[in-house]
């Protein structure tokens, strides 16, 4: 059997992004059966339905809709912004949705993962992902949650996990979502 094809949408958009840093060490403990292809969203230009209804999407928009309507499952790694998700990920979502009958997102299997320096973990962030996700009919594993707050304690200075327990909680979590992949992505 083939991987199954992971899209990886990054909330931060730093180039020293802690959430980039938590979704590397989740794709090294992931199995085998999930292969992963980070996806900009930095570079979408904010969603305009004058663009889609005049036949002049941005090519921007275009080559994420075709990268994303080919895989099956999306992992969204992402930091909490005023109790919310970051603008990035909104509009990701909402391009990925557009033109009205022709979504990308339908069916596809989906995981959320928040990190946050602060205690909390991003938790207002990743019910408000997964509240869009829904709408938009992706099938988004409701369990084990991630949470990761602190996390800049739990990273060496190479950028790894830095202890044991934080590493479990990452390979639970993944372990649980490629099997999430496989009975709820596409078949």
């Amino acid at each position: 059997m083939s991987a199954k094809k992971i899209a990886v949408l990054i909330g931060s958009l730093r180039k020293d992004s802690i959430n980039r840093k938590f979704a590397h060490e989740l794709i090294a403990l992931a199995p085998a059966s999930l292969e992963f292809e980070f996806v900009d969203i930095g570079g979408l230009a904010l969603y305009n339905q004058d663009l889609d209804d005049e036949g002049q999407p941005p090519a921007a928009w275009t080559a994420f809709r075709d990268t994303l309507a080919k895989v099956d499952g999306v992992l969204i790694v992402s930091p909490e912004y005023n109790r919310s998700m970051p603008a990035a990920v909104k509009n990701a979502l909402d391009v990925g949705s557009r033109p009205a009958g022709k979504s990308i997102w339908g069916g596809k299997a989906g995981g959320v993962v928040t990190v946050s320096p602060g205690g909390v973990g991003g938790f207002g962030a990743n019910h408000a992902i997964r509240q869009s996700l829904v709408a938009l009919n992706v099938a988004t594993m409701p369990a084990p949650e991630a949470y990761i707050g602190g996390a800049t304690k739990m990273l060496g200075e190479d950028g790894k996990v830095n202890n044991d327990q934080t590493r479990e909680v990452l390979r639970k979590f993944i372990t649980a979502y490629a099997a999430w992949v496989d009975k709820n992505g596409p078949q």
